[in-house]
């Protein structure tokens, strides 16, 4: 008999998590589980490529008042005769305004946006609750599950939450799931009462699927220079400030380089500003969200990962899979994907840094071949990892 699994996660929107999750849906064996997917949104650009062995559940419109502006959302509560829906709103508006942290904002407005969801009426074996905050909570609020098991896709310490409101949610989950030794680490750390919760689970990718992917025609606004290519939300966390910086620094040097950055965020009106200051938009091209970014990939002479913290960076392993000259800044978790000076640079967390390993990489030709060997001398495929989350189940 199958086992009845059920995976939750706020959207498919760009990311590692919802990447990674899609990788998860690629892997698993659907002759033993039979899979429910629970999404806050049902939205993303990976949400085409949910399988159709994969069932999604029903949206909950509720969900949209705390998207909606106070009184519009408490205008409809009030039609719908949701006194309590509407105060609910009501203070989580108070917290959206008062919270200037907003991971701890997050975390806040759970408890009042929780009443937008009831509890799902399926018995499951397991739930995994895909991500940090509200997927998790969720899962363990609104789900009735043999066994509750909860991803921390990154440096937990980084992602600035705070760990008293999260103690409570991790009692009750059988296992703390994370996907790097550091990011590990960092959770029996900050959580010792709990170390023994805590597993491993490297992100799934598969070296055969992406490159036959990346064989497809990557829409390139320039190709001559030099060809970098960076993969990430437009948000701090990336540091895409720093990589306008360097580049900024390498025309000012007469590098011809062409340095393309697929994702979107928050942050990309700020990025925009800064290229125009920088006089870069010849030279620095933010191409938004790609279905499919590794024909980018492929087409990069270099690729660089400016971040201020990851967790395990799947464009990272991406790009050493289609064995790319890499650079990444030294980030906490920096050593688990990168040997320095044996697969790539590993540079500090500024702009000049950048620009120097940049440098050296465009200047010496025998040190990106070696870079590329090493590489190709490398196994990637972490299919199996798949069956370290069977034996959670």
């Amino acid at each position: 008999m199958k086992k009845k699994i059920l995976f939750v996660l706020s959207n498919l929107n760009c990311g590692g998590a919802e990447k990674a999750l899609i990788s998860i849906f690629q892997t698993i064996d659907y002759s033993r589980f039979e899979v429910d997917l629970y999404l806050f949104k049902h939205e993303g650009i990976f949400y085409s490529q949910i399988p159709n062995e994969v069932t999604v559940l029903h949206e909950v419109h509720h969900y949209n008042y705390f998207d909606m502006s106070i009184k519009s959302a408490i205008i409809q509560c009030l039609k719908e005769g949701s006194i309590k829906l509407a105060y609910a709103r009501l203070r989580a508006g108070y917290i959206f305004h008062t919270e200037k942290n907003p991971a701890i904002r997050e975390q806040k407005v759970w408890k009042y946006l929780s009443l937008a969801f009831p509890a799902l009426d399926k018995r499951y074996d397991a739930v995994i609750g895909f991500l940090e905050k509200n997927p998790v909570y969720f899962s363990i609020e609104k789900v009735n599950a043999a066994k509750k098991l909860g991803f921390i896709h990154n440096d937990y310490d980084k992602l600035e939450m705070d760990p008293n409101l999260d103690a409570p949610y991790f009692e009750q989950l059988d296992h703390l799931i994370t996907v790097s030794d550091r990011c590990g680490e960092v959770l029996k750390q900050r959580f010792p009462q709990y170390k023994q919760k805590v597993s491993v689970i490297h992100n799934i990718v598969s070296p055969s699927m992406i490159h036959k992917m990346s064989k497809e025609k990557a829409e390139l606004i320039q190709n001559k220079g030099t060809t970098i290519v960076s993969i990430g939300r437009l948000n701090y966390q990336k540091g895409f400030e720093l990589a306008i910086e360097a580049c900024a620094t390498l025309v000012e040097e007469g590098y011809d380089v062409n340095w393309y950055v697929i994702g979107e965020g928050e942050e990309r009106s700020k990025l925009e500003k800064l290229i125009e200051l920088y006089k870069l938009s010849g030279n620095f091209h933010l191409i938004g969200m790609k279905e499919n970014p590794y024909p980018y990939i492929h087409e990069a002479d270099i690729y660089v990962q400016p971040s201020r913290f990851e967790g395990k960076s799947i464009a990272i392993d991406e790009a050493k899979i289609l064995n790319k000259p890499i650079i990444i800044t030294d980030f906490s978790t920096a050593k688990d994907q990168i040997v320095h000076n044996q697969n790539g640079l590993i540079v500090q967390m500024n702009a000049t840094a950048i620009f120097e390993g940049i440098k050296q990489l465009i200047e010496d030709e025998a040190l990106r071949d070696y870079f590329v060997q090493q590489l190709s001398n490398e196994h990637f495929g972490t299919e199996s990892e798949i069956e370290k989350l069977y034996a959670l189940i």
